[in-house]
């Protein structure tokens, strides 16, 4: 199959260079010179585990390609995928559709022959029907079917997802666009993924609802992760002790600071948008968005109450920046609520992440940043961890404790659970975790 892929950025890259795998002819198109610049040499815009890897190799083959000319590659396509953004649009919260707009009237002027033209981007329910509208109008003759997609990728996992999805969601009611679609994914048949044919709208929505979901299923087990504290119970042994009912299942029943990235606070939103728009709002949906902002700020809170209610003058140092781990992604992360909340509090925050300082600089200037987690400790008063690494799961605690304020036992405030209460508290910290009792989330080296 020959496919152009309209966008370059996370899942445009991804799912472009995932096809080129299975064998397809792919040309990915963004309109940023220096992107396409630096992904022909080799230089990945993101990171995410075994990309670069995966582009070097189909690029190597000659099956996948970036340029910044659409025309040429939306003429032999035989389907083109949207995969631009569609961030949350400044004032009301709705997503962005105008990227999305913008490359059905560009791809429709470069159509030969029959297309399916296919919204990949994560989109309100409609927005199928419009991208159809805007084809038709600015070239009436065009042999085109207008197709829904979406991508389900978590971030630091989307290669893997890609090739073994658990399912593949598409959203058309025409029999040649089906059979292109299914000729698309014919690779994944030995895996058995199911494909799951819907009309357009149906395909929009079941995205929207699929991630409002699991947003709600992570704001629930913190709300019940605050309760633990309160009463006495440890939210860990709860989540498990739900999560191993199978109508329920373990996944996303990890208390900690809130969701965040590029999917689950934008798409919650503009489904509230969207629902409100229909006259049917989503009332669970709303208050999952609402919680979940008032979390962020909570956790600096947290650290502030652990380091016994003030931190003014304090040295906070910070493990982790993005919005969960084998990413660089920033967007939405609880670390910027965070560190906003401790700055505003007159604490000094220092900071380390793995892969998204970078990134994280732009957006927290004031922080300093350290080269790896026992420099970022050095002379700190309380150490928090915010997001779970791999690097962050077996530190040397009495390094940390060692390199840390000589002052009184240190703070360590584990806002993922990675770590033993009683081992940190043998180690001289003063440990606070989420939803863990008080006998247990406040161990203390007396």
């Amino acid at each position: 199959m020959r496919i152009a892929m309209i966008g370059a950025g996370y899942v445009g890259l991804v799912s472009g260079a995932c096809l080129a795998d299975f064998g397809h002819s792919v040309v990915c198109i963004d309109r940023e010179p220096e992107k396409v610049a630096s992904l022909n040499a080799g230089r990945m815009p993101i990171y995410e585990p075994g990309l670069d890897a995966l582009v070097a190799e189909n690029v190597r083959q000659g099956r996948l390609a970036f340029h910044t000319a659409l025309p040429e590659a939306v003429a032999e396509a035989d389907a083109v995928f949207i995969a631009v953004g569609t961030p949350s649009r400044r004032g009301d919260g709705f997503a962005d559709l105008s990227f999305v707009f913008d490359a059905a009237r560009e791809i429709a002027g470069a159509l030969s022959g029959f297309t399916v033209v296919v919204t990949k981007s994560t989109v309100p329910v409609g927005t199928g029907d419009e991208v159809e509208r805007i084809i038709r109008e600015a070239n009436p003759g065009a042999d085109v079917s207008v197709a829904s997609n979406p991508e389900f990728l978590r971030e630091g996992a989307a290669i893997a997802d890609f090739k073994r999805p658990d399912r593949i969601v598409v959203g058309t009611g025409d029999a040649r666009a089906e059979a292109v679609m299914r000729e698309v994914y014919r690779p994944l048949y030995l895996n058995q993924a199911p494909i799951l044919v819907t009309d357009r709208r149906t395909a929009e929505l079941t995205k929207y609802a699929a991630n409002a979901f699991l947003a709600a299923k992570i704001t629930f087990i913190n709300e019940i992760a605050d309760l633990c504290e309160q009463v006495g119970a440890d939210v860990q042994q709860v989540a498990r002790g739900i999560g191993l009912d199978k109508r329920i299942g373990p996944k996303f029943l990890h208390a900690g600071p809130g969701y965040g990235g590029s999917c689950f606070p934008k798409d919650t939103l503009a489904l509230v948008k969207t629902a409100q728009d229909a006259g049917t709002p989503l009332r669970l949906v709303e208050t999952v968005v609402a919680v979940n902002e008032q979390r962020k700020r909570a956790m600096a809170r947290k650290v502030i109450k652990a380091c016994g209610g003030s931190v003014r003058g304090k040295t906070i140092a910070l493990l982790g920046l993005t919005f969960k781990p084998d990413t660089d992604d920033m967007r939405d992360a609880p670390s910027l609520a965070i560190v906003a909340g401790l700055q505003d509090a007159g604490a000094k925050v220092r900071a380390y992440d793995p892969e998204g300082m970078d990134h994280a600089r732009a957006l927290m200037p004031a922080v300093d940043y350290a080269e790896n987690a026992y420099a970022c400790a050095e002379g700190a008063d309380a150490l928090v961890i915010v997001t779970e690494w791999n690097a962050f799961r077996a530190l040397d605690l009495d390094r940390l404790r060692r390199t840390m304020s000589s002052g009184s036992a240190p703070v360590l405030v584990d806002l993922r659970n990675i770590y033993d209460p009683a081992s940190a508290a043998r180690y001289g910290f003063t440990y606070c975790g989420v939803g863990r009792s008080k006998e247990n989330a406040a161990v203390s080296a007396s």
